[in-house]
Parts: C-alpha cells; sequence; structure tokens
C-alpha cells in the first residue's frame, strides 16, 4: 500500500530528528544520544528478534547496535537516511550472530521449533478461542521466514514490518534494486511454499 502525505511527512521528520541527534552525538552529546535510542530501540530490537527467530537474545543484540553506533558516532557522515545507517549496522551484527550459530550449531531446527510450540502452548491458556489460529499463525509465519536466507530474510522483514523502500534496503543491504525484487520475489515464493500445508488446511 503507497505511503499517504501524513506518513512521508511523519518519516521525513523522524530522520531529519535524528540526524540531528546523531550529529550530536557526533559531539559527545550523550543525552541526544539517549534520545536517539528511545526512538529507534523497538524498531531496532523487534528487526533482531525477527531475523534471529530469538527474542531472548534480541535485547543483547541491539544493545551491541546502539554501542558500535555510539563508537561510529565520531566518524558519522550524513550520506543516506539515519535508518540506513542504523540499519547497516543492525545487518552487519545479526549476520555474524547468524553465522556464529550455524558454526557452532547451538540451536537446532527442531529446538526452535519445540520453543515455538511451548511459547504458543503457553499463550493457549491465555487466549480466547478465536485469537488461537492468529498466534498459530504469527508463528508459523515467523518459522517460515526463519527458514530462510540470510539476505532474503532480511529484506523480507525491512519491507514487511519496517515498510522500507526498495531503494533503502538495497542500501542496507548492499545490493543492487533489481537484486532487491529478485531477494523478495524468491523470499515470497518461498514462503508461500512453507506455510501451503497450514494454510490449506
Amino acid at each position: 500500500m503507497p505511503k499517504t502525505h501524513s506518513q512521508i511527512n511523519s518519516n521525513n521528520a523522524q530522520n531529519l530528528r535524528s540526524v540531528e541527534l546523531m550529529m550530536r552525538a557526533k559531539c559527545g552529546d550523550q543525552a541526544a544520544f539517549c534520545e536517539l535510542v528511545k526512538i529507534h530501540q523497538n524498531a531496532v530490537i523487534g528487526t533482531v528478534a525477527k531475523i534471529l527467530g530469538n527474542a531472548s537474545e534480541a535485547e543483547d543484540i541491539a544493545q551491541q547496535v546502539f554501542l558500535r553506533l555510539w563508537k561510529s558516532a565520531p566518524r558519522y557522515e550524513v550520506k543516506a537516511k539515519f535508518t540506513t545507517f542504523l540499519f547497516t549496522i543492525v545487518r552487519n551484527l545479526v549476520f555474524n550472530e547468524t553465522r556464529r550459530k550455524q558454526r557452532r550449531k547451538e540451536h537446532s531446527l527442531e529446538e526452535q521449533e519445540q520453543n515455538s510450540f511451548t511459547e504458543i502452548a503457553d499463550q493457549h491458556s491465555q487466549l480466547p478461542d478465536e485469537e488461537i489460529l492468529k498466534v498459530e499463525l504469527r508463528a508459523q509465519v515467523d518459522s517460515a521466514i526463519n527458514a530462510l536466507p540470510e539476505k532474503q530474510r532480511m529484506a523480507v522483514i525491512l519491507r514487511r514490518y519496517e515498510d522500507m523502500p526498495y531503494e533503502q534496503i538495497a542500501e542496507v543491504l548492499e545490493i543492487s534494486v533489481p537484486a532487491v525484487k529478485s531477494q523478495l520475489f524468491r523470499a515470497r515464493t518461498a514462503l508461500r511454499e512453507l506455510l501451503s500445508d497450514y494454510l490449506s488446511n
């Protein structure tokens, strides 16, 4: 769905404010940096949780993101939207974390699925019947997204949850706009296949 003028204006205003705060942080203004963290921490934590498929680790990784952001502040230059700079840091850290886990094989797919089903079971006791299918569907979608290759996964999350334009996703992932569209097409095709059994029931 195309963005409305009010959404565009709001996004532009937030970007201008974020750039202003980052420029102040560049000069050592800790209060400005704290405000910057407050503005963006929910988006960063949510994105990290979706990419890693593990909400319990998201806050730790998000702290690393903002620590790296603070350390990079003295070298910050306004070359793109602030969120492009921020989510490039997110990309580097979550991709490193993903690869580290793959090397160490810390979590098996079975363990992830078991954790997901346990969370669903815990939630069932607190939800009315009409909400249960929604919870299960969200868990299945999250699991399917988590099964995608890392670039496809991040492209889907930035597009679906952060509503980023193709051009900005391309900057974050350091690929071309056509490559972003190709990644999203392949991801959506894979998601339809992964969710086909569940959605056909």
